[in-house]
């Protein structure tokens, strides 16, 4: 954690540089939940809004950059250094789109240690807004809420009732930076068959990340274990949407391997 630049003062590059990448190891924050055999599949799904190259006549170019990083990579990106690395395109020049998105796909797949996709989209096909999420929304029970850190002994589930599938959400989520403790607001939708889910108890065991401090990837994977651990989940998927911070937001989901979201 020392070697990544989040929470230092920082000089910003115009020049593009590979070395900016700060990788980090996944196997550290797994050590203590996931394990070396991974019990789900999925993406961490990086939006990067402000991106921007030049072209050969050194005329500006603006996109969205979409970046799938695999939740098998033995590596993620510390997401301070993403942006240093992307601000760094601004004012390189490249003979086109596809060059630049190549660029930026073959450094990244190297730093993860696997192969990541890059994709370049117009800023007038952007996502849907957060309040567009699919199934109920939590946030309108009434519920008593006196814990901030992580309680998965909030969660329960009616083994005696018919199974149900069903999606849920809220956008209600906040956690902490490891590194700087600054809040990260998110929304978290959650997908699964099997007994039904008590909702009073998971709303506020999701509340209960407000005063936890980890990165949205290490996030996302402690809710999908801990629901799989306490509600006989037959299908699970859980996706946390993190708002941009620096103009790239960080979307990991993860699912029952076979799942698709």
């Amino acid at each position: 954690m020392n070697d990544i630049p989040l929470g230092r003062p920082t000089d910003y590059p115009d020049r593009f540089d590979p070395g900016l990448l700060a990788p980090m190891e996944r196997a550290h924050a797994r050590a203590m939940t996931a394990g070396t055999a991974l019990p789900f599949s999925g993406q961490d799904v990086w939006n990067a809004y402000e991106f921007s190259w030049l072209n050969g006549n050194g005329l500006p170019q603006v996109a969205m950059l979409q970046i799938r990083v695999d939740a098998a990579s033995p590596r993620m990106i510390e997401s301070k250094s993403m942006k240093l690395y992307l601000n760094g395109f601004a004012q390189t020049p490249f003979e086109s789109a596809a060059a630049a998105a190549a660029r930026a796909e073959a450094d990244l797949s190297e730093a993860c240690g696997a192969p990541v996709r890059v994709d370049l989209r117009p800023l007038t096909e952007m996502e849907a807004p957060l309040n567009a999420l699919p199934g109920e929304s939590l946030d309108h029970l009434d519920v008593i809420v006196d814990r901030y850190e992580p309680a998965p002994d909030l969660l329960r589930s009616a083994a005696d009732a018919d199974p149900v599938e069903e999606t849920l959400h809220t956008d209600l989520f906040r956690s902490l930076c490891p590194v700087t403790a600054q809040p990260d607001w998110a929304s978290v939708l959650i997908r699964y068959a099997g007994p039904p889910i008590d909702r009073a108890g998971l709303l506020r065991y999701l509340v209960s990340y407000r005063r936890h401090q980890a990165f949205h990837e290490a996030t996302v994977e402690q809710i999908f274990l801990d629901l799989k651990a306490r509600c006989d989940c037959r299908r699970l998927m859980v996706g946390g949407w993190f708002l941009r911070r620096g103009g790239i937001d960080i979307n990991p989901f993860r699912a029952d391997p076979g799942e698709v979201w």
